[in-house]
Formats: C-alpha cells, sequence, structure tokens
C-alpha cells in the first residue's frame, strides 16, 4: 500500500505532525494560569498536574524528565513555561533545558515575578499570541513513517483485546519497523506473564536481560507496599469483559508488539535511541504511560479498548481503537477505528491492519481524532517517590 504523509519539519531534524504551542506549568500552583492563557489564546494546550515541588531524587528527575520532553516533542512548535518562583522544579531549568536541546522559541513567565496571576496570564497570553502566529505560517511538507515515533497501549482490555485490536496494532508495530521508524511498547505492569516472549526476541543478550529486570522491578514495588500485584490486575472492568488472570491479559497486551525485533528497552519518558520495535519502561496506567510515551518522542498514539475510554493528549493525537463492534457502536463518539470486524469474521488481521495503517497516515497528515476534536488532554506522571 503506497500512503502519503504530511508533517512540519523542525529546524532540528525532527518531524511533527502537529503544529502547537504548550503552555507549560512546572507546578502545580500555576495549572489554572496556564489554563487561563490556553482559553484566551487559539493554538495554544495546556495540562493540568499536582507536581512540581516537594519531590527529591529519582522522583524529580523523572517528573523534570517529563516536562521537558513534553516540551521537546516534535508536534510542539514553541513553548511557554509558567511557573511559581520558589518550587522545587523550577521553570527556568525546564525552560533552559528544552530551549538548549531545541531550536524551537521557548519563554519563560513567572508568577511571582510578574506580580501575581492576572499580570503573568496576560503576559503568556502576550508571548503565546506571537508564537501561533509565526506557527500558523508553517506549511506541512511530505514526510514518511520513517519519521514517525508511534505509540501503542491498552486500556479497559477484554476477551477480545488480544484477538483483535492488539494483533491489528501488531500489524501496524511489524509496518512501522519496516518503514524505517519507531514504535513503542509500553505498559511493564500488563507485560507480566509474557516476558518471555519478548526476550525471546531481543535484539541482543543485553535487552534480553533488561526484560526480566523491569518486569521484575515492577513486581518488586507492589511486595514492598506488601501486596500482590494481581489484586488490581485485571482490573473490575477487565474482568467484566472476560479475562480472567494477568498472564491471559498479558498475552493479549504483548501482541501490539508484532512480531519484529526488540532493540531495546527505555525508561520512562525517554527518548528511544534506536529505529524499530522499543519497549517504554512504564506502569499500566493509562493517562501516565501516555504521558511517558509523548514525552519520549511519539507524535501519535494507538490506543486499543473492549470496554471504551474518551482518553487523549495535549499534544499527540490518541486513535481509539475498539476491540469489539458493539462498543465501537456504544461509544461512537469517542473511539475512531472498529477492529471487532475480525471478532465478526469479516476482516482478516492483515487487512485491518492495512486498514489501520491508512488511518496512521490519514491522522499523522492532519486527519484530527475524537479525542482532539472533543479537547480531551489528559496527562499525568508516575510518580516513584513520595512528597517531602
Amino acid at each position: 500500500m503506497s500512503l502519503k504523509l504530511t508533517g512540519f519539519r523542525r529546524q532540528d531534524g525532527q518531524v511533527g505532525i502537529r503544529n502547537h504551542v504548550l503552555i507549560l506549568p512546572t507546578i502545580v500552583c500555576a495549572t489554572q494560569a496556564a489554563q487561563n492563557v490556553t482559553k484566551l489564546v487559539d493554538g495554544t494546550v495546556s495540562v493540568i498536574h499536582q507536581h512540581g515541588c516537594a519531590q527529591v531524587g529519582s522522583d524529580y528527575e523523572q517528573t523534570f524528565r517529563t516536562y521537558v520532553g513534553m516540551g521537546l516533542n516534535a508536534n510542539v512548535y514553541g513553548v511557554v513555561v509558567m511557573g511559581l518562583g520558589c518550587e522545587t522544579h523550577q521553570g527556568k531549568s525546564v525552560a533552559e533545558e528544552i530551549a538548549k536541546k531545541s531550536n524551537k522559541p521557548v519563554e519563560l513567565v513567572s508568577i511571582q515575578d510578574y506580580g501575581g496571576t492576572l499580570q503573568a496570564t496576560c503576559e503568556a497570553a502576550r508571548i503565546a499570541t506571537k508564537m501561533v502566529q509565526d506557527a500558523s505560517m508553517l506549511e506541512r511538507e511530505p514526510i514518511a513513517f520513517s519519521d514517525l515515533i508511534v505509540g501503542t497501549e491498552c486500556g479497559g482490555s477484554d476477551a477480545c483485546s488480544g484477538l483483535s485490536a492488539n494483533p491489528a496494532v501488531g500489524y501496524v508495530s511489524d509496518a512501522i519497523a519496516d518503514y524505517g521508524g519507531t514504535s513503542i511498547l509500553a505498559e511493564t505492569t500488563e507485560l507480566i506473564g509474557a516476558e518471555h516472549l519478548l526476550a525471546g526476541r531481543a535484539a541482543n543478550d543485553h535487552v534480553a536481560k533488561r526484560v526480566y529486570e523491569v518486569i521484575e522491578a515492577m513486581e518488586n514495588r507492589a511486595y514492598q507496599m506488601g501486596v500482590d500485584i494481581r489484586t488490581g490486575n485485571p482490573s473490575p472492568g477487565n474482568k467484566q469483559g472476560g479475562l480472567t488472570t494477568l498472564e491471559e491479559k498479558s498475552l493479549g497486551a504483548a501482541a501490539k508488539a508484532g512480531t519484529r525485533t526488540l532493540h531495546e528497552i527505555v525508561d520512562y519518558a525517554k527518548r528511544p535511541t534506536k529505529k524499530g520495535l522499543v519497549w517504554m519502561d512504564t506502569p499500566g496506567h493509562d493517562i501516565e504511560q501516555l504521558t511517558g510515551m509523548t514525552a519520549g518522542g511519539a507524535q501519535l498514539v494507538l490506543f486499543t479498548s473492549g470496554r471504551g475510554t474518551p482518553t487523549g493528549s495535549p499534544i499527540a493525537p490518541v486513535i481509539k481503537i475498539a476491540t469489539n463492534t458493539a462498543m465501537f457502536e456504544k461509544m461512537n463518539e469517542n473511539i475512531d477505528f472498529n477492529a471487532g470486524t475480525i471478532i465478526e469474521g469479516k476482516e482478516s488481521i492483515e487487512s485491518t491492519g492495512e486498514r489501520l495503517l491508512a488511518e496512521v497516515a490519514a491522522v499523522a497528515s492532519g486527519k484530527r481524532t475524537k479525542a482532539e476534536i472533543l479537547k480531551q488532554h489528559d496527562f499525568g506522571i508516575w510518580r516513584i517517590g513520595p512528597t517531602f
């Protein structure tokens, strides 16, 4: 299949499929001001979160990395960083790191420096207006699948997930790898029990060893709390959808990885250094893994669901894929694509995969997803330490 894609080429060589101006609050105290800017200035997006202060060590570093990664994502034309002024995650540090690693416009507005929320909002809106105007002058040009980093995830899985939507995503994952692009497998929690299959496809012994290490570390986090991870996974919705064990769920989730070689495992919110199939170590929480992958550079995400979900991202289009036709018809206002035709015997995995690949090309080239239209701007960072 010959598919044409278009996008925006950045000065640093990256390719975006959207052209957002991001209003990035680095502290919970600045999220409302950032939202105010987004309401005032069309063409901007922002996030709401509870992070940015009283964080230390690796937890601080991971949150900082996520902030910076969101700003560096190629779907973002420019960034207005909004801070308070006295927080742990200093807006100045985040802005400097984004500017240092990219050639995109980056500005900082601190609420304390500007004398309060109203003045800071006014200044950020003024800066953002100019950025949006400059961004609007860019034109789309031809790009290739090799320019893409595509995230994959599943949420609200059911008994059909491993039979329809996930294998169809796996087909697309293989195609992206074959074209020279990058496909991210996430959800370490939901790969427990299927790790041996991925280790068997590892590019080398180091990657194979890492497979078992990240699985063991995820399980140990639960043991340190005195609980079995299986008490929360599968979820009540998964069980109502027909899944019985975590291992069953994991075998279905692993189908999103297709059949190609696993080249590397990257930490949460880190950008892959390899092409082809990579694994990002994330929790199973839908929003936290989605945020991690977009902070790691994913310009687009494929999200399968058997129960239905409205989930979206502020900067990356999320294609929602139904595992069964009944849910697709019931939640059509949120779901973009139906893979339930496989269960019905109307389509093969391969033909559905080709149809989904065409949808990826269309969305990459500007077609808006349901989550984008409904402004479903979900954001959540995986916290790995306590708040002090």
